[in-house]
């Protein structure tokens, strides 16, 4: 390897991981909390450890910890662990053709770092397109692997000290994390209509009470969208016929 592509190499390490930075800060309280909650749900350390470093997924750990918390049936906890993780598929299949020629070392470690916060750094057309923005994400995603895991083992130890942290509202990192990936990302009418529906009918359905109401809504908003689309599309056409 010569050497300016080994500094070009570092380079992309280095930017990948300076622009996760403020996602990497941001999850800070939500990593504390599933590493405590862990803990004063019983798990053991090794356990409360190895649920971050594997499933890597804050959302379905803490639901999943409450579940097993309530003793509720494997079925139960898989299946909700699987509707949880479910827009990963639609993460995968966003990013099919980008990665799908690559050989399976970088699929499987793009697949494994695969989050929310990567998916948002994967949207522009360029990205995973060459070595270098290989690279790049590679590093971006396995940065907030690291940050994710040393968030959760401090969680830990202060789930050891420290009373339920459940009660001082962390948990709202999850929503500002989130809010902090979608409002960038609302660039025209089909993503506006898409993040007003999924927002309204999600509290809609929480006051209703239903388990399901998340992924409804979800399903429903982007359903909106694509109508959105083929409607401004349609009327594009009818404008190019009419001039």
């Amino acid at each position: 390897m010569s050497f300016k592509r080994k500094q070009a190499y570092l380079k992309m390490v280095q930017k990948g991981i300076i622009d996760m930075m403020p996602l990497n800060l941001a999850v800070l309280p939500w990593g504390i909390l599933c590493g405590s909650l862990a803990i004063q749900r019983g798990l053991s350390e090794l356990e409360a450890i190895l649920m971050p470093a594997l499933v890597f997924a804050g959302s379905v750990q803490l639901v999943v910890i409450e579940l097993m918390n309530n003793n509720a049936p494997l079925a139960t906890i898989l299946f909700t662990a699987f509707i949880i993780s479910s827009r990963h598929f639609l993460y995968g299949l966003a990013l099919r053709d980008k990665i799908k020629n690559l050989p399976m070392q970088w699929r499987g470690s793009l697949g494994f770092l695969l989050t929310d916060e990567l998916f948002a750094l994967s949207g522009d057309t360029k990205a995973l397109k060459g070595k270098l923005r290989l690279i790049y994400a590679v590093a971006a995603g396995g940065s907030f692997y690291l940050c994710w895991l040393l968030w959760n083992i401090i969680g830990i130890v202060a789930g050891n000290y420290l009373p339920d942290l459940t009660s001082i509202g962390l948990d709202f990192a999850i929503a500002v994390t989130f809010i902090a990936l979608v409002v960038p990302s609302i660039t025209n009418l089909a993503m506006l209509i898409t993040v007003v529906v999924a927002g309204v009918l999600s509290v809609i359905f929480k006051l209703m009470a239903w388990e399901l109401g998340l992924v409804l809504a979800s399903l429903i908003a982007m359903y909106c969208g694509y109508l959105t689309v083929n409607q401004q599309a349609k009327l594009n056409t009818v404008k190019r016929s009419v001039s």
